[in-house]
């Protein structure tokens, strides 16, 4: 009896120093790819990045469609593959649009960059997954030959996306980054939408926010697809506010 006792004594020491240890967080200098958003100072580690996803410009919601800049000048990367990423709100691109882009892309490549192409940042939602690729067909026609195309996604496309959409969607696109965080934080219950996360049909990279919380879920282990981390760089904290996860 004593030693059964104290067996559950240790057991349930076990499991209080379990609750009290800390979540992990997540840490930019062990990464090498990030998103840089307007007006983040990159930290040190983007300096020995491999890839570099850029917001060059923003397409918004509401008014004419138009781009708008996100940057005073040209990003020169002289090491890292770099990703031109133009964040919208909105599908109803028009030429002037399409012109736009095109340009903005030519510029990033003509001042040395490795640029690798085009990412579509867009929260296209689970059940309007054909919409999203018919306008992805539109993408694909519109950019240059060669130029290559990334996306971001969300965490139930691999749980609920319709597997046939799926398989379109990864005949045209290069990649797509799974999106683990809301705003700036991690999504609670993030690991339950990684069971499945080896049905997406293409190659995908999990986005990370910084000093967001992330555990990596068994999963991901046994993704063949699965192609890393992106980690979405925040600005740093205010002064006495360690809390902080403005951007």
């Amino acid at each position: 009896m004593r030693a059964a006792a104290a067996a559950l004594l240790a057991a349930l020491a076990l499991a209080g120093c379990r609750r009290d240890a800390p979540v992990p967080l997540v840490d930019p200098a062990h990464y090498d790819e990030f998103f840089l958003w307007a007006g983040v100072p990159p930290p040190p580690a983007v300096a020995s990045a491999k890839v570099l996803y850029i917001l060059g410009g923003e397409i918004r919601h509401g008014g004419p469609v138009r781009l708008v800049g996100m940057r005073a000048g040209v990003p020169h990367v002289p090491r890292a593959a770099l990703w031109l990423t133009v964040r919208t709100e909105r599908l109803d691109w028009d030429g002037a649009t399409w012109a736009a882009v095109r340009a903005m892309l030519a510029r990033w490549r003509a001042a040395g960059n490795r640029l690798e192409g085009l990412q579509i940042d867009f929260d296209a939602a689970t059940p309007g997954l054909d919409r999203y690729r018919a306008f992805l067909e539109q993408v694909r026609h519109e950019l240059p030959r060669g130029t290559r195309l990334s996306i971001t996604g969300l965490l139930d496309w691999s749980a609920n996306g319709d597997p046939a959409e799926l398989a379109r969607l990864g005949g045209l696109v290069d990649e797509v980054v799974i999106q683990t965080y809301q705003g700036r934080h991690t999504i609670p219950g993030y690991t339950q939408w990684f069971r499945h996360i080896d049905r997406l049909p293409m190659t995908h990279k999990i986005a990370l926010v910084e000093r967001g919380e992330w555990t990596p879920p068994p999963a991901l282990a046994r993704d063949a697809r699965f192609a890393g981390y992106v980690v979405f760089l925040l600005k740093p904290p205010a002064p006495g506010d360690r809390a902080s996860r403005r951007p």
